[in-house]
């Protein structure tokens, strides 16, 4: 070393991915591929939805992709043509505004709650309401503290801290929007975690969001205003006097 000298290698950014647990699964149709008890899907596994993979052994006509404990909300696919890495968000996620972050231990309560209450869900979408009342997204931001345990609020400190740590970690431009744990790349690469108010309010505006965007689905359209109080009752009464126009037109008539 003192004679050539030390030559200091970077690593690459997709070292990232490849340093992820692996799932090795099945492409199901339109739907995507399921790891861990949840759906993920994408524009990346459109080639490949209809298509085996090349791959023999234990892992037959199965693909690979990449997972974070530490964030289940995206997995991370590699082309095996192109070998670019894609994105797959989970099913669940609404396409506007944040979801709070949630971890392994999160998912397998919901999924015990889901057994529990005898829930067949026929997307992950409908595990989503579950999911911020279990986080805690109902409760009222100056109530929020309060209402919760000792063991639940290390809960939350351990999932915000690992949402921090798994933010630093991804290189820029992983997902397609900014994680509600770090900030943009122009920023800088500091990583800010949540506190608990700040978490609450995301929460609470996850949750207005779910809500509007379930009325919606219902009433597509805004519905007519009813009528005023009485109208109905004066417009079958017999003893209402006629307007002026409906007078002269029975006078006329007459």
């Amino acid at each position: 070393m003192a004679q050539g000298g030390f030559a200091l290698q970077i690593p690459r950014p997709e070292l990232y991915y490849q340093l992820l647990p692996a799932h090795r699964v099945m492409i199901h149709g339109k739907r995507g591929v399921k790891i861990k008890n949840l759906w993920y899907n994408g524009d990346a596994l459109d080639e490949y939805r209809f298509m085996p993979s090349r791959r023999g052994g234990v892992a037959k006509n199965r693909y690979v992709f990449h997972r974070d404990p530490r964030d289940p909300r995206f997995v991370f696919f590699q082309d095996p043509r192109t070998h670019d890495w894609h994105t797959l968000r989970w099913t669940g996620l609404p396409s506007e505004g944040e979801v709070p972050a949630f971890s392994d231990a999160r998912v397998r309560e919901v999924m015990r709650e889901v057994r529990v209450r005898g829930m067949a869900p026929k997307s992950d979408a409908k595990l989503l309401p579950l999911l911020l009342e279990l986080i805690g997204g109902n409760v009222p931001v100056e109530q929020w503290p309060t209402r919760l345990a000792k063991s639940q609020r290390i809960d939350h400190a351990r999932e915000m801290a690992q949402m921090a740590a798994a933010a630093a970690d991804r290189p820029p431009g992983a997902t397609e929007a900014v994680t509600d744990m770090s900030v943009t790349p122009e920023e800088g690469d500091n990583v800010v975690p949540l506190r608990w108010r700040e978490r609450a309010q995301q929460g609470q505006a996850a949750v207005d969001d779910e809500r509007r965007r379930r009325r919606e689905k219902a009433v597509p359209e805004r519905p007519a205003p009813p009528p005023a109080l009485g109208q109905r009752l004066r417009e079958r009464s017999l003893l209402a006097l006629p307007d002026e126009d409906e007078r002269e037109d029975i006078e006329g008539g007459l």
